[in-house]
């Protein structure tokens, strides 16, 4: 077809990018490469990001519906089975969270995730098996430009029951709307204890846990 016949789509990704669309769906629509659409709307200022009309079917409504309600199930399911935790259980779950999320550096502890609940719980895992001076705990948040900062730095604080004056300064990263569509509202925390000792007692546990010993028969 050549460059001059693809005016057309060139003229509608632009349209399309105009209204905030994604990269990759304005190519998915116009049956053309994610390069090529990048290249045409290069210097196209975005508007703030509209959702694109809803194409789903009757019968993939049915399936959304279905897939939710087997969710919601599970859910159901996964709060039965756990009930409320031992304290061994505890101990098992918060190594087990930290050694999927946690640093291994030597001399703190640092955990960080943009799931509240996960912060939650992994906060009061460290206070409940550990001897944790308050005044030494840190909170630094990573947040996009654009999104307000005092009130993720209040979110987090309530989360994590560490003070604002505790904070570290704030790492604010520029997003790019090729990427993805959505940012966390209240970005990412990371929360530091800089304690070599309980690092070391939490890595001990890491390693107990991972023993052909720890694995029930």
């Amino acid at each position: 077809m050549g460059y001059r016949g693809k005016l057309r789509e060139q003229a509608e990704a632009r349209r399309l990018r105009a209204e905030s669309w994604a990269i990759a769906d304005i190519a998915e629509q116009l049956g053309v490469s994610k390069s090529s659409v990048s290249l045409w709307v290069r210097d196209v200022e975005i508007e703030p990001l509209k959702r694109r009309p809803s194409t789903r079917t009757a019968s993939s409504n049915r399936l959304h519906r279905a897939r939710l309600a087997e969710i919601e199930e599970c859910n159901r399911l996964g709060i039965e089975r756990v009930g409320t935790m031992s304290e061994e259980a505890f101990l098992a779950a918060g190594v087990a969270l930290y050694a999927g999320e946690g640093a291994k550096t030597k001399n703190a502890v640092l955990f960080a995730n943009t799931d509240a609940a996960m912060v939650s719980f992994f906060c009061a895992w460290l206070r409940r098996f550990f001897e944790v001076d308050e005044s030494r705990l840190r909170v630094r948040v990573y947040l996009h430009e654009g999104l307000d900062l005092e009130a993720a730095e209040a979110h987090w604080a309530q989360v994590t029951g560490i003070p604002p004056s505790q904070f570290r300064a704030p790492y604010r990263a520029k997003a790019d709307a090729s990427i993805r569509h959505t940012k966390h509202m209240h970005g990412c925390a990371y929360v530091s204890y800089s304690s070599a000792r309980t690092m070391r007692e939490i890595m001990g546990l890491v390693r107990a846990l991972l023993t052909s010993e720890a694995i029930p028969g």
